[in-house]
């Protein structure tokens, strides 16, 4: 298991306000993070950097999931305790009032994957079956898609693209998505922010993803391409790449 984490200001904003990275636990396991940090001034960066701090810490102190329920559990139970900590830090300081974040996390054993999100950071998988996201935005344009309001063609050009239905942190309770599937030799996942989704086709994305650069410079490629094409927002990505012969646990971030 190979894993490379990456991030970029972008070309236009003046502070970063995603987080991330690839960690692993006890068991040699692999937590993948993004997460794109919105609200206030500065406040942005503070919401996204603790929720990937936080759970940096609970996940290195874990072992012993063995199982796709114990890892859909300690994902739930993990990003809920992670929402109190950021709603309460919202509420005691001023600068941070309105904070969150998008989450997209992913937890890596030998024998299956689970995700979870919140929000319009995403995870793909290229494998056998080609190049597909698998999580959904929580978004109002996607919303809009999904009730057949508006076409997928619509939802790309549409003036409220951007604005989120869920995040991290923004109110005591929060609703998140959870998966779990199988990850199997020469499979590939991708998490990122929509810094890069926003601006780099899932065509070019899988293209990237199948060339035959090291993992490191796929990671740029791509990070490049969204600058390329106005790098209007800050661009995070995690690729997680499972390959015959490799050792469990090895990881780079």
């Amino acid at each position: 298991m190979k894993a490379v984490f990456k991030t970029d200001r972008g070309r236009v904003r003046q502070h970063n306000e995603d987080s991330g990275g690839t960690f692993l636990n006890r068991d040699g396991h692999q937590l993948c993070v993004v997460a794109d940090g919105m609200g206030g001034h500065r406040a942005g960066d503070v919401a996204s950097s603790m929720a990937v701090e936080h759970l940096e810490k609970m996940w290195s102190e874990t072992s012993g999931i063995m199982t796709a329920a114990q890892a859909e559990e300690w994902l739930t139970t993990s990003i809920n305790r992670l929402n109190g900590l950021l709603f309460q830090h919202s509420q005691e300081n001023m600068e941070c009032e309105g904070m969150g974040t998008t989450i997209v996390a992913v937890l890596a054993t030998p024998l299956f994957t689970t995700i979870a999100s919140i929000g319009d950071s995403r995870c793909y998988i290229l494998n056998e079956s080609g190049f597909q996201q698998l999580t959904e935005d929580h978004t109002l344009v996607n919303e809009l898609v999904r009730t057949g309001q508006i076409s997928r063609e619509d939802a790309e050009h549409h003036p409220r693209k951007n604005v989120i239905l869920r995040a991290l942190g923004t109110e005591q309770v929060v609703k998140m998505d959870t998966k779990t599937i199988m990850f199997e030799e020469g499979d590939t996942l991708l998490l990122c922010s929509d810094g890069l989704s926003n601006k780099v086709s899932t065509e070019v994305m899988e293209t990237t993803l199948t060339s035959d650069q090291k993992l490191e410079d796929k990671a740029t490629a791509l990070i490049n391409l969204a600058n390329e094409h106005g790098g209007e927002d800050n661009i995070t990505l995690v690729i997680l790449q499972f390959e015959a012969g490799d050792d469990w646990g090895e990881g780079t971030c």
